[in-house]
């Protein structure tokens, strides 16, 4: 067999140019031909939270493995994730004397997404979850002191699971790479920099048998492997792809710029399907920049599990149309889905914001003084009526709705939403308007896989020799319809080990 020692290059030589994982080192076309040469028994697509663990896991099982990565660096979207994991039975537990099962941690996960997940992917990662964790902790990585916690963002379980290291997603990446570079120095481990999967190889009778690559030259190479793993992420970066397969325009450019969508194109190309995107539901409080789609992020609100409303929240017509301080942030987001465009404005007065709790992260209630009249989406007047011409609202409509909205709160009558908190009624001017958008960092559209996380054909059938985890499974078929705590990161982590571990080298 073909081998690197064909070009005369030393395996010091080699080893230089691949132990530098966080650096825009790339491999010499000379060497990338030569590897063209060999027959990999793993070639991992996408070196990030779900493909690195599986390369880790393959390599020390004596696997030969190659990751392909689009970007000049390993780690994917770890360097923009908060890196928050959930996992019953974890040593952190322990520590705490928490009391926790798999079976606990599952029906926390379908109470608060409604059912919607997939069950069989689901109870996978509920029973294996706490085990890569524990594989992370015994690898160096350590969480907040104050943490497993309930909650963080999102509706909370009935047992504290979740947890966050001190750097977010780099707590975690820190914990793979020197483990990556190990296996690289072993040999069993090669690693592809600046290079795109553009197609997938396929034999007659449909088994993947390699990838064609780009590499950042423009050279096109075929690499042939045993198995092929999709692990390239979402599209969420990918405005035009994200609005076909939501049905809802990206609002706002956040997630990693790699997230392209290339591992859904690729598993398509070869007879697998897509699912999941009617799963899709906004997130709550982002204030855009301006009103471009996809736009960037200018502030975000903190929501009802981090700071209790003060401010009331309306629609495009100028009504309220949610409780805003309703126990389930996954309810709000629910009902923000339904308004024209996803949009909400918060309306408050010049009291509410002398004494409320910051309305935003990293800021001071000052700053919402400070951007109104400037910042497109903050807006000031004396009056609700010119509030309302300034904003864009219907005039009448808002001036009802505060009305009533005041005459509840002053005659000690039940909200019309039956929010109860309460705190002042909005009749302090100046008024100010804050026009917010529904956003998300992730696809909930992906390749449709079995519980061996092959790709599937919508018959259910396998397409042989190819694997998906990770974002390009969608974000919907581990968290259902809703934003569950941990289940973005834990399902890449625990789905790349589990595969590494299991995948065969024939």
């Amino acid at each position: 067999m073909n081998s690197i020692e064909d070009i005369n290059l030393s395996k010091r030589d080699f080893l230089k140019y691949t132990t530098s994982l966080l650096s825009a080192t790339v491999l010499p076309f000379s060497y990338q031909s030569a590897l063209a040469k060999e027959n990999w028994d793993a070639i991992v697509i996408g070196g990030g939270t779900a493909g690195l663990p599986a390369a880790i896991f393959a390599a020390q099982r004596g696997l030969k493995v190659l990751i392909i990565e689009k970007a000049s660096i390993l780690g994917g979207t770890l360097f923009l994730s908060t890196g928050q994991i959930s996992g019953a039975g974890t040593v952190f537990q322990e520590r705490k004397g928490i009391k926790d099962t798999p079976d606990q941690h599952f029906d926390d996960i379908m109470r608060i997404n409604n059912g919607t997940s997939d069950p069989i992917l689901t109870r996978t990662l509920v029973d294996h979850a706490g085990p890569t964790i524990n594989w992370l902790e015994k690898n160096g990585y350590t969480i907040f002191e104050n943490h497993p916690v309930k909650k963080i963002a999102h509706d909370p379980f009935r047992t504290a699971r979740y947890q966050q290291g001190p750097m977010g997603g780099i707590s975690i990446l820190n914990v793979l790479k020197p483990i990556v570079d190990s296996e690289i120095n072993k040999g069993s481990i090669t690693v592809l920099l600046e290079t795109s999967a553009n197609d997938l190889i396929q034999s007659n009778n449909g088994e993947i048998t390699g990838v064609i690559v780009e590499n950042n030259k423009g050279d096109i190479l075929e690499y042939k492997g045993h198995n092929i793993i999709l692990a390239s992420g979402g599209c969420a970066s990918n405005p035009l792809l994200y609005e076909e397969l939501h049905d809802v325009p990206l609002y706002c450019q956040m997630a990693y710029p790699q997230s392209q969508g290339a591992g859904l194109i690729l598993g398509q190309s070869v007879g697998g399907y897509l699912r999941g995107g009617e799963k899709y539901s906004p997130l709550y409080g982002m204030v855009l920049a301006d009103n471009k789609a996809p736009s960037t992020p200018f502030a975000v609100a903190k929501n009802v599990i981090e700071r209790m409303p003060w401010e009331i929240l309306v629609n495009s017509k100028g009504n309220r149309f949610v409780q805003e301080d309703h126990e389930s942030i996954d309810h709000i987001e629910h009902v923000i889905g339904d308004q024209p465009s996803h949009r909400h404005w918060a309306i408050l007065d010049q009291a509410m914001l002398s004494q409320m709790p910051d309305m935003f992260y990293d800021w001071k209630n000052q700053r919402i003084i400070d951007e109104s009249g400037k910042q497109n989406m903050f807006q000031k007047a004396d009056n609700i009526r010119e509030l309302a011409l300034k904003t864009g609202l219907h005039p009448l409509n808002l001036e009802s709705t505060i009305e009533r909205y005041n005459n509840n709160l002053t005659n000690n009558k039940r909200d019309e939403f039956d929010r109860e908190h309460r705190p002042l009624p909005i009749n302090s001017g100046p008024y100010y308007s804050i026009r917010m958008s529904g956003w998300s960092l992730c696809s909930f559209a992906g390749l449709g896989i079995n519980e061996n996380f092959e790709v599937i054909k919508s018959s259910g059938e396998p397409i042989k020799n190819l694997y998906a985890i990770g974002e390009v499974i969608g974000f919907g078929a581990t968290s259902g319809n809703a934003y569950v705590n941990g289940m973005g990161v834990t399902p890449a982590l625990t789905y790349g080990r589990l595969l590494g571990q299991n995948i065969s080298s024939t």
